[in-house]
């Protein structure tokens, strides 16, 4: 066969080794990226246990009564965390936080707590030793309605959320008879208590005279209170009170805030 006659062959160099070898690494960059990521998940969860004893000691401290804190360490990557001795958020759940106020039992269902810019070295975490101290810390709870009922203490009293208001119905005996109240309630905060004042109520079917409404002023006047809240951990100071429709929530703030007593 001449030289003519011979088929075309392409002897330029195939890539297909260079391929292999990129995508080699590419596996192999993935799985140590994925090792990483769980080595910091697992020295973050290490991390979280630490810190949850040292909360269940300083709420011990502060006589607060709740279930066990529940600790998370926010923030990615944590190890750089560690080296910086400053950590982004940690959040503390807890959960049936009571307290006893003036005989009354006030019910917390969660408190849940985010403390921001936390500074804490890694000795500390590691020996329990020394402090851990929160720029700033926001904890948001809710009172149910039950417990704010109770201690209003009127027989068939209902408490509710209406159109982002505190809302009561209440069987009420006006002339000798049953008459279903309804009205709502302003809620203000005035030194570490909630104060409810009922304005507004209406009574169906009842006529509308002086006596009447001299009747439901008496009865908005009587469940129109100060309700003192139990003590909040880690210095929290309540500044918002909200209507929901599970309960009454309550926002409270502090800064500069110690997360474990010094030791």
């Amino acid at each position: 066969m001449t030289t003519e006659e011979r088929p075309y062959q392409d002897e330029r160099p195939r890539p297909q080794r260079g391929r292999r070898v990129l995508v080699v690494l590419l596996v192999l960059l993935l799985v140590l990226v994925g090792l990483l990521v769980v080595a910091d998940r697992v020295a973050a969860g290490v991390a979280e246990r630490a810190l949850t004893e040292q909360v269940r000691e300083e709420l011990a401290t502060q006589g607060v009564q709740a279930g066990p804190p529940e600790v998370e360490i926010g923030g990615f990557p944590f190890v750089t965390q560690v080296l910086d001795g400053r950590y982004e958020r940690i959040s503390i759940g807890l959960k049936e936080v009571r307290g006893s106020v003036q005989g009354d039992v006030l019910a917390l269902p969660t408190l849940d707590i985010d403390a921001y810019d936390v500074t804490a070295s890694l000795d500390t975490l590691r020996s329990g030793r020394g402090g851990v101290i929160a720029g700033s810390v926001t904890g948001t709870g809710t009172i149910s309605y039950d417990s704010l009922a109770t201690r209003l203490d009127r027989e068939g009293l209902q408490l509710g959320e209406r159109d982002g208001r505190l809302a009561v119905t209440a069987p009420v005996d006006i002339f000798g008879q049953q008459v279903p109240v309804s009205g709502t309630a302003d809620i203000t905060v005035e030194q570490g208590q909630v104060a409810l004042r009922f304005t507004g109520l209406t009574a169906e079917g009842l006529p509308n005279g002086s006596l009447a409404r001299m009747l439901l002023s008496n009865f908005a006047e009587g469940i129109s209170v100060d309700v003192p809240l139990p003590a909040l951990p880690f210095d929290l100071t309540v500044s918002e009170v909200r209507p929901l429709p599970e309960g009454l929530q309550i926002t409270a703030e502090a800064v500069e805030v110690p997360i474990n007593a010094a030791s």
